[in-house]
């Protein structure tokens, strides 16, 4: 295998984001839960190469890789923008209006304000079922918006990911409980809107690479 991925380093220290969420949930968020996604997906890679490389490639193993594949790599993508999509807590960049000059009148202009897309944001995190994520994506740079779910760790591949939230138990249960209401509001205070407006923008047309 020419490489391997590896861990990003945490745009933020493991404090920053509280009181919204926790120095303990980061820690255990970052260091064990991001850190697995990512040696299980070279694992995997190396599996699969090995069952490949052979004079008659092992099918059923490469199948078997592929799944573990697509779960670690789609825990590696989705954590990996989770965290460039969080700042520390009521930072500047964390104030929609002055971070995200271009997307905050196009989220106002398709939701009527600012709040009316807070509430629709957070009861589509209250619905997912079981393990998945929250997303405000655009069909294109500056295309059109919409708020999309994805179960497990399903990466957003048809659209660019602009804000996403991570509605697994191990990102919030530590500090919130059940209360995941709590948790969704709580969230607005560290989002990164600078970081959401570059990808609206269209300055990183790569998102989803990481």
């Amino acid at each position: 295998m020419a490489g391997k991925f590896t861990l990003p380093e945490l745009p933020f220290k493991q404090d920053a984001l509280e009181p919204a969420i926790s120095k303990e949930i980061m820690d255990i968020h970052y260091n064990k839960h991001h850190k697995t996604y990512v040696e299980k997906l070279n694992a995997a890679l190396t599996a699969q190469a090995k069952a490949f490389d052979q004079p008659k490639p092992d099918v059923p193993e490469l199948i078997k890789q592929q799944k573990q594949v697509q779960f670690n790599a789609g825990g590696h993508i989705n954590h990996s923008l989770f965290w460039k999509n969080l700042a520390p807590f009521d930072s500047p960049e964390t104030h929609i209006h002055k971070a995200a000059p271009t997307l905050a009148p196009a989220i106002k202009e398709h939701w009527g304000s600012i709040k009316a897309f807070t509430e629709a944001f957070e009861e589509n995190l209250l619905a997912v079922q079981g393990s998945g994520w929250g997303w405000l994506v655009s069909d294109a740079p500056r295309g059109e918006l919409s708020i999309v779910s994805a179960k497990d760790q399903d990466p957003i591949t048809d659209a660019v990911p602009l804000v996403g939230v991570d509605m697994w138990e191990h990102a919030y249960y530590l500090q919130y409980k059940n209360d995941k209401k709590a948790y969704a509001k709580a969230i607005w205070k560290v989002i990164n809107w600078k970081e959401a407006e570059a990808r609206y923008a269209g300055e990183k047309k790569d998102a989803p690479k990481v």
